[in-house]
């Protein structure tokens, strides 16, 4: 169970995951030594999946997020499973959420032109006999993009 320190650490580390222990410590009121401890521990439960860059994707090439939105024939596992490996696969699927609903899955793209997402559809949604439909939102302005959680102390 996580307790307010670890609540703050995982709060600070959100923000900059490069802030040396010893800052986080001032910041939290640790010792680094403990705070060395806490993050190893959430790290080995998988609180923490993973510490990584944030890239600007119009800065390498990839200015345009287009959202699809993609209905399935079946929704028998083995199916679904192919499908959900395949846009593991693609490096352009920024994000992939299986969803209830009258969608099936809901993908994010980063792609350098529409061009590259046309051949993206060809090859992932006309070329799979268990794609239904699917629908395409291009964005025209990232006005909010994270994946920061929002974490709060408790009110214990």
């Amino acid at each position: 169970m996580l307790d307010n320190f670890d609540i703050k650490l995982l709060g600070e580390i959100q923000q900059d995951a490069q802030t040396s222990q010893s800052e986080l410590a001032t910041r939290v009121n640790l010792s680094p030594a403990a705070v060395n401890r806490r993050l190893r521990k959430m790290a080995a439960e998988g609180v923490i999946d993973r510490y990584t860059a944030i890239v600007a994707p119009e800065k390498v090439g990839y200015p345009l997020t287009v959202i699809c939105t993609i209905e399935v024939e079946s929704e028998q596992i083995d199916v679904l499973d192919v499908m959900k490996r395949s846009f593991e696969l693609c490096p352009q699927i920024q994000q992939c959420y299986y969803v209830a609903g009258e969608w099936d899955f809901v993908l994010i793209f980063s792609v350098r032109h529409m061009d590259e997402f046309n051949l993206l559809t060809r090859k992932l949604f006309f070329s799979n006999d268990n794609v239904k439909r699917f629908k395409t939102l291009v964005s025209m302005n990232r006005v909010k993009v994270g994946l920061q959680v929002p974490v709060a102390a408790s009110d214990e």
